[in-house]
């Protein structure tokens, strides 16, 4: 599999994973096909995940500069078409307690307040015609352990006292009882506006929008390399392999497939970390019954390394957590079976069950856990990266604010203190040693999971 930390590209048109998604999905929508001749542009957008097409939807729709998308692959092959689907008020893995404690409670809710604001980004797309398969609302956030259900119970009074967020608390009784009967759920809380969706179809729907602005999508065209060009055009050059992109502006919308190396702005700023994810075959509705499982909300658990699932509409189970280090290791049946093994855990009573697609994909995390939006200092290269797995709702959000920084458009005074804007991704100390650094995540969060 692809590991950015290895390799020079992503691969050249290379087809969707065999993701439950790119089954389902039906078949994708037009795209403006391999780039064969040379262009001069305005802007370049290197990602057509949802950072680059929402950046591109919004240059297009709100201030008239229609961009080129380049993309290696597919549309939404990278992470926007392999995530859970998963639609949040957050983004980044920095708790609003600790973002108080370092920058002041001000920040901490102009934090929130975009966070939320990217939830509304993506249901004002949505309401533009994209059938995503979106499914009731409602997010859980279990604990999985008793001792954790007091930590959600303070995180609710935060919330609630902070944003005025409307936070339910449940025992473990009333989880089980109403929701699902999963054995490792402590209690929870429960939010009412996270939901779950298709994120291939959600991807697609931002192409559809992004072209009939007047954006072009170019597909099976790797960026190669990236040139500054300096002179009287003072360019940026972007190498094809069937052609050159000479444009006054760059985004860099890759994120966690960003190539290692591939621009100074962003080179060893970020650690792509492989999320690992299951779809199982379809419940009988014995197994529903059994498992008492009342719920299509979104639900994640407590623990360092996260688990997180869902039921589809097709009454299959979705089920992530962490996957390999490397991308060498990232097929191995290991990863899909330890996963089926935990939810059963959860579940015993899906004992029997199998599961029917596995897949990985590439998240980019940053050292200060928290997703930056930003630029060089001669505004010609803009990037937004670093969403911690956490992206789907405020990658479409970043891309609408790549969009006003690209436009020379000056974001709203509540925002300009906002670290998330107004700093550069910090560099990882001891770069070349990052997976050495996550692999000692791992194994302490392994022991923090099962004893504190």
């Amino acid at each position: 599999m692809y590991d950015p930390l290895h390799d020079a590209i992503p691969g050249i048109n290379l087809h969707y994973p065999n993701s439950y998604w790119a089954d389902v999905s039906g078949q994708p929508p037009a795209t403006d096909g391999q780039l064969s001749d040379d262009l001069d542009v305005d802007v370049a957008i290197i990602g057509a995940g949802y950072t680059g097409l929402s950046c591109a939807y919004h240059l297009a729709k709100v201030h008239g500069i229609n961009a080129v998308v380049l993309e290696a692959n597919q549309t939404a092959w990278g992470c926007s078409g392999r995530n859970a689907g998963f639609v949040l008020k957050s983004s980044g893995r920095k708790s609003f307690t600790q973002m108080a404690s370092d920058w002041g409670e001000d920040v901490m809710r102009g934090i929130y307040q975009e966070m939320a604001a990217g939830v509304d980004t993506v249901n004002s797309l949505i309401a533009e015609g994209i059938d995503c398969d979106r499914q009731a609302p409602g997010y859980i956030k279990v604990a999985h352990k008793p001792s954790k259900l007091n930590e959600l119970i303070a995180l609710a009074d935060i919330q609630r006292q902070q944003f005025g967020y409307q936070v339910e608390v449940l025992s473990k009784q009333q989880v089980r009882a109403q929701y699902m009967d999963d054995q490792q759920a402590y209690g929870a809380i429960r939010y009412q506006d996270g939901f779950g969706l298709n994120p291939l179809k959600l991807a697609w729907g931002y192409q559809r929008l992004a072209r009939e602005a007047g954006a072009k999508i170019y597909t099976g065209t790797p960026v190669v390399e990236c040139q500054q060009q300096r002179g009287e055009r003072n360019t940026q050059l972007l190498i094809t392999p069937q052609a050159a992109v000479r444009a006054k502006k760059v985004v860099l919308a890759s994120n966690g497939y960003t190539p290692k190396g591939f621009h100074p702005l962003v080179n060893n700023r970020f650690l792509p970390v492989l999320s690992q994810i299951i779809v199982t075959e379809p419940l009988t509705e014995a197994q529903i019954h059994a498992c008492n499982w009342q719920t299509n909300n979104v639900v994640m658990d407590t623990r360092a390394l996260k688990y997180y699932y869902r039921k589809l509409p097709d009454n299959r189970i979705l089920f992530g957590g962490r996957g390999a280090i490397t991308g060498k290791g990232a097929e191995h049946d290991y990863y899909p079976k330890r996963l089926l093994s935990v939810l059963k855990q959860s579940f015993p009573a899906l004992e029997q069950l199998k599961y029917d697609y596995a897949w990985a994909g590439w998240i980019c995390m940053s050292l200060d856990d928290i997703p930056h939006i930003y630029h060089d200092e001669k505004q010609q290269v803009f990037y937004a990266m670093g969403y911690c797995g956490a992206g789907l709702s405020f990658s479409a959000q970043a891309g609408k604010r790549l969009a006003e920084k690209v436009a020379e458009q000056p974001l709203p005074s509540s925002l300009q203190n906002l670290p998330i804007f107004n700093r550069h991704l910090p560099k990882f100390p001891f770069a070349p040693l990052r997976r050495a650094g996550q692999w000692s995540y791992f194994q302490y969060g392994k022991v923090k999971d099962k004893y504190f």
